[in-house]
């Protein structure tokens, strides 16, 4: 935790510590004006992550992955959603885990993957990062189906599709993920410009 003296944390409750923590935080916070305010937060502990986007520059292709995702199945809306591979670091370097997730979850055993920038996705609840990658791959690179570990829930179908047919399904609301929205646009700047 970084000192800073405009912020006194006065207590902390695990609410939860199953799947990840869930902490109620209370603490006093200066405002600009000077003034003190006592609030109270929830925070919830995930481990750092990485993601990548595959991608073939000559065929003008990506390698998406569609999964089940119980929040957006109880908030009524698709539960089946369509990202880049992705996964918690688990202790080891987000280089690392990214390779194994690529492999795990699209099937595809990448050569490098080039760290593009990280990113904060929910700082109001968690200070859980994002690592972001993006990684050539050919069809030589696929060396299984994917699909993801059965014994961790995971079942996971493998999506190859154009580039462009992945930005239209951006802005028709068919990909809503946020990692693999920043990633796709991320491709548009740098890798696969507009013909």
């Amino acid at each position: 935790m970084h000192g800073d003296a405009r912020i006194n944390v006065t207590h902390t409750e695990v609410l939860s510590d199953d799947w990840n923590r869930l902490e109620k935080v209370s603490f006093d916070y200066t405002r600009v004006d000077g003034a003190t305010q006592s609030l109270t937060r929830e925070v919830y502990h995930v481990d750092d992550g990485a993601t990548a986007l595959l991608y073939d520059s000559v065929r003008r292709t990506v390698v998406l992955v569609r999964q089940f995702r119980l929040p957006s199945h109880l908030r009524g809306k698709p539960a089946y959603l369509l990202e880049a591979p992705a996964g918690l670091l688990d202790g080891s370097s987000a280089e690392a885990r990214i390779k194994d997730e690529i492999e795990e979850e699209a099937g595809y055993r990448v050569k490098s993957v080039e760290r593009v920038f990280e990113a904060v996705m929910m700082p109001g609840s968690t200070g859980h990062r994002v690592h972001f990658f993006v990684a050539p791959y050919s069809p030589a690179d696929k060396v299984s189906d994917g699909g993801g570990l059965r014994h961790e829930g995971e079942d996971i179908e493998v999506v190859e599709m154009g580039f462009d047919d992945a930005l239209a399904m951006v802005n028709r609301g068919e990909i809503v993920d946020a990692k693999t929205m920043l990633l796709l646009q991320y491709a548009r700047i740098h890798l696969l410009p507009a013909r």
